[in-house]
């Protein structure tokens, strides 16, 4: 049985991967359903939302190759106007938001030092940089442009 891409069809996963999930399609081929179109909402692991041997309902998202792009959350049938949202995708771990102790706000803040300093500072560090660089090629060349004979 030929799937056609865009069609909606009953199908049983086989395997789970970190990337996600294989199901089995009617007529016995096998197709791939992404961790990115698993769930709506933000899929840190595919095992939280399928297991082995479940029964679900995917669309046909790609055919190329003999290799089957399928989708979880495309099959869903959404009212008019309604899209996909990753609103509720975890806040990233390390960076500072208003809620935060470290957080400072525009009154509190002062500037360490000033951008003309910060300037005066990147030329010197970059001449010493390029210094060291020139004088670090110009040793494994053999020093100034004589040749060894």
């Amino acid at each position: 049985m030929s799937i056609e891409v865009g069609s909606k069809v009953q199908g049983k996963v086989t395997g789970i991967t970190n990337f996600g999930a294989f199901v089995e399609l009617p007529g016995g081929s096998t197709g791939l359903v992404h961790i990115s179109e698993v769930a709506d909402s933000y899929v840190k692991d595919v095992n939280d939302h399928l297991k082995v041997g479940d029964q679900i309902e995917v669309k046909v998202i790609s055919e190329k190759d003999g290799k089957t792009a399928l989708s979880i959350k495309k099959a869903i049938d959404r009212p008019e106007g309604q899209t996909s949202s990753y609103s509720q995708r975890p806040a990233r771990q390390g960076r500072d938001d208003r809620n935060s102790k470290n957080f400072r706000s525009k009154s509190n803040f002062k500037p360490k030092e000033s951008f003309e300093d910060k300037m005066s500072k990147f030329l010197k560090t970059s001449e010493e940089n390029l210094y060291n660089l020139k004088r670090s090629t110009e040793t494994k060349r053999g020093g100034r442009g004589g040749r060894r004979g």
